[in-house]
């Protein structure tokens, strides 16, 4: 089922993405939601309230402390046809389970000759903001994109994320679901000494209360523009509408949605259109998602670019906690690189 805008309701993005599973749930009874402290504490950030009193303690439970054992355990269930949508607290405690993941999800479809997929989605808090300090705050999509066999997803508002988390759920491959923190209670911009607006207060917080559908492989236009692309993706995305807002610049944004795969087509008319291109990601530079996008930007886009492709990240260092604000890549830093390229 496509994207459609019908019977909507305020949600935040922790009700949207509340509410995707709990469509899933009732929907497939093969659905099963677990991972530490989701079932009868509802999460550490309440995504899962509410989820073990409606469907019991079978389908909605507890996981001990083991990331391997979370994956591990769901992988087998996939394979004996369950759809696992498992919980990893934070990002930055995926690492324990990435064997897992990388030698035995993302390979089990290709191994069997298609005799077993494993149609798991694993969810999971990332990226700063919170003053999480460095084992609560990390952006780790590049180690998941690298790996074939995997999907890698990250929404940027309620809308997108309860739509994405039911392609995910429904999807036959294993899906990684990044899910920006900073975002769960509302949009940020960048600006961290400004008060908090609520989704409530914003039309991408308004979403259809039953089952759709955004597209897994499909980028989004958030906001047109001539002057200057720019690619983006979870909380960036805010930031670079307002560096562009605040800068002047007729700057078109483009929310990736999916990081993999990845709608090369919108990229590449967005650029042919303007000449110009600046990419956006929270994580640390080096080897970082962005540095594949300007690689295919610079391949699919040489003879149209007017400028240099400019990349503002983080920085090559552990997330910190007392200089947040300096590592975190806000509307100053963003716009500063729109203005290096359209006047270059």
């Amino acid at each position: 089922m496509a994207e459609h805008k019908d019977n909507q309701v305020p949600m935040s993005m922790i009700a949207a993405l509340r509410s995707g599973l709990d469509v899933m749930m009732a929907k497939d009874d093969n659905v099963i939601v677990y991972g530490e402290d989701v079932g009868y504490f509802g999460g550490v950030f309440r995504v899962t309230e509410g989820l073990q009193a409606k469907y019991g303690k079978t389908r909605c439970f507890d996981a001990p402390i083991s990331e391997a054992g979370i994956v591990g355990t769901a992988i087998g269930m996939a394979a004996y046809g369950l759809r696992p949508a498992v919980e990893i607290q934070f990002a930055d405690y995926v690492y324990p389970a990435y064997d897992q993941i990388v030698s035995e999800l993302a390979r089990l479809r290709h191994r069997s000759a298609g005799d077993f997929f494993a149609p798991i989605t694993i969810r999971m808090p990332c990226g700063g903001g919170i003053y999480g300090g460095q084992t609560h705050s990390q952006s780790p999509e590049a180690v998941f994109t690298h790996v074939s066999g995997l999907r890698t997803v990250m929404p940027s508002n309620p809308y997108d994320a309860k739509g994405l988390l039911i392609a995910s759920m429904e999807c036959d491959a294993p899906v990684i679901f990044l899910e920006p923190k900073r975002l769960y209670n509302g949009p940020f911009d960048g600006h961290h000494d400004k008060p908090v607006v609520p989704w409530s207060k914003h039309d991408m917080g308004r979403v259809p209360e039953g089952y759709y559908q955004v597209p897994l492989d499909k980028a989004a236009v958030f906001r047109p523009g001539k002057a200057v692309t720019v690619l983006a993706y979870g909380t960036m995305v805010w930031v670079a509408e307002a560096a562009a807002r605040e800068a002047g610049i007729d700057a078109e944004i483009i929310d990736l949605r999916s990081l993999w795969p990845l709608d090369l087509e919108t990229i590449v008319t967005s650029v042919h259109k303007t000449g110009r291109c600046v990419v956006v990601h929270e994580a640390t530079r080096t080897s970082g998602f962005g540095a594949e996008l300007v690689a295919l930007v610079q391949e699919h886009c040489f003879y149209q670019l007017e400028a240099p492709i400019e990349r503002v990240t983080g920085w090559d260092t552990p997330y910190p906690h007392a200089q947040e604000w300096a590592y975190f890549p806000g509307p100053a830093r963003v716009a500063e690189a729109l203005k290096r390229t359209v006047e270059a």
